[in-house]
């Protein structure tokens, strides 16, 4: 897209973290926009505050993992502003089971895991970008020009010991991702993948609006620090400029952290064509 200003963006998880700075790098840029979020309270906050900057935007009580309320964002969109230019399929969650413990002792093995586990990650993380696509692509095909961010992960692109239903979800986004841009090549709508690394949100308290679990513990605060040696932690604000930039330049994956997992995606894909076993593959 190389036209932003009076357009019409929609962005999902946008009460919050990466979607919420979406929503207001685009908003800068002179879009109008969308928020969808599933947490009600956040999301008015955050549509306020945008207003009170001036900017254009409504927000819109969204469950992605429901293709019902899904359709019923496009139509409050259309409704609003009568087209939609630019979908983030941003909204994402982590159940505390898959997550390593804060002393960092294991997560649950995949077998151990509950059913609902695996339910609900599947149904935000990949039904809401499957939902996503399969309701904004045919409205962004009948603009003269239009774009889909699908967020991954690293982890779309990498496994290790914790987070398998997590690294499951996001390893088919990409997938998906990369089949669409194969699908609309030629056509208006460009795709995008925006595989994060350490990003300062509130993903680790995602059980907060688990459906029949809200009043139970939501898991740990949202890091701040990375620790020694590790990678550093990126404000969304940044990763947000980054997805703007790709969207403007046409431009499929979004690593955010420049080439910090460059060795490790190396080695699996070279993992993978040496048939190496997993377990002994340093990524």
């Amino acid at each position: 897209m190389r036209q932003f200003e009076g357009r019409v963006a929609v962005v999902t998880g946008a009460a919050s973290g990466i979607g919420r700075a979406l929503a207001e790098r685009f908003a800068a840029e002179g879009m109008r926009v969308v928020l969808a979020d599933v947490e009600e309270p956040a999301l008015d906050i955050a549509v306020r505050e945008l207003r009170e900057q001036g900017r254009d935007a409504i927000g819109v009580v969204t469950d992605v993992s429901d293709a019902a309320a899904v359709e019923r964002l496009r139509d409050a969109a259309l409704e609003a502003y009568g087209a939609i230019h630019l979908v983030c399929n941003n909204a994402g969650v982590i159940a505390n089971s898959d997550r390593p413990s804060p002393d960092g002792s294991r997560s649950l093995r995949l077998w151990e895991q509950e059913r609902e586990d695996f339910s609900w990650l599947f149904g935000v993380n990949l039904w809401g970008v499957a939902h996503g696509i399969r309701t904004f692509v045919p409205v962004l095909l009948q603009q003269e020009e239009g774009h889909l961010v699908n967020t991954g992960s690293e982890l779309g692109l990498l496994t290790r010991e914790h987070y398998g239903i997590y690294t499951a979800t996001k390893h088919a986004v990409v997938a998906l991702s990369e089949v669409l841009a194969r699908q609309l090549a030629g056509s208006p709508v460009g795709v995008s993948v925006l595989c994060p690394g350490p990003v300062t949100t509130r993903i680790g308290l995602a059980e907060r609006n688990r459906p029949g679990r809200e009043h139970e513990a939501p898991g740990a605060p949202p890091a701040r620090r990375a620790p020694a040696g590790a990678i550093e932690f990126m404000d969304p604000a940044d990763v947000a400029a980054q997805v703007f930039e790709a969207v403007r330049d046409d431009r499929f994956y979004i690593l955010t952290h420049g080439d910090a997992y460059d060795d490790a995606i190396r080695s699996r894909m070279e993992g993978i064509l040496e048939r190496r076993h997993p377990a002994r593959d340093a990524s």
